[in-house]
């Protein structure tokens, strides 16, 4: 991982280069959630056509994640963006999540249990992105600034090998992206939750306030 790397810099560079050419790719955007993806959005509608994976099976709560499902659908419906988007939902299997993290329960926020849910999002993302043809696939988890974006774009570039489909490298963070996020949160009334979905997180949160 080069950690000296600017990926604003490089996703400046390739947008511009679309722009130029007069292309719109299509592009397949992990979302993890409405308010981190609200940003994403108004951005990059500039310049591909999106659609939307929601593929969260971190979410510990069926409720919670019915709960995100549906303010990623109002948040799609409601923004005036100049490239239509599409929304597709992934299988909700917590299972999947739980079996990965075996071992790696007490691991701290930000630490190895993270970084291989990051690659089960990931993965799934870049099999959809390789399997329907889109021209790039992205995910919107490193708006947030408790999200390692190098380690993501390192995941991302090593999966885009590996299924043969470009990922688009980012740090959506830059540009004040995770305050444009808030911002926009407010506008439209977002459900912002404040944990990022599993139950690890949630206890961490919780004893954080203890």
């Amino acid at each position: 991982m080069d950690i000296q790397r600017n990926y604003q810099k490089e996703m400046d560079k390739l947008l511009a280069g679309l722009e130029a050419d007069h292309i719109t790719p299509s592009l397949l955007l992990h979302s993890c959630c409405a308010p981190c993806s609200s940003y994403v959005l108004e951005y990059l509608t500039q310049f591909f056509h999106i659609t939307i994976y929601y593929y969260n099976p971190n979410i510990s709560f069926e409720e919670e994640y019915h709960r995100r499902v549906q303010e990623q659908k109002r948040l799609i419906s409601s923004l005036t963006v100049k490239n239509p988007i599409q929304f597709r939902q992934g299988i909700y299997d917590p299972d999947r999540f739980y079996e990965l993290a075996k071992g790696l329960e007490s691991c701290p926020e930000g630490g190895e249990r993270c970084f291989k849910c990051y690659e089960l999002r990931l993965e799934e993302t870049a099999k959809l992105a390789k399997e329907e043809g889109f021209d790039y696939f992205t995910t919107t988890l490193s708006i947030s600034p408790h999200k390692n974006a190098g380690k993501l774009n390192e995941i991302g570039e090593r999966l885009s090998k590996k299924y043969d489909t470009p990922y688009l490298g980012a740090d959506f963070k830059k540009k004040n992206g995770y305050k444009r996020s808030i911002e926009l949160s407010k506008e439209y009334q977002l459900y912002r939750q404040d944990y990022c979905g599993c139950i690890y997180s949630k206890v961490n949160e919780t004893a954080g306030k203890d």
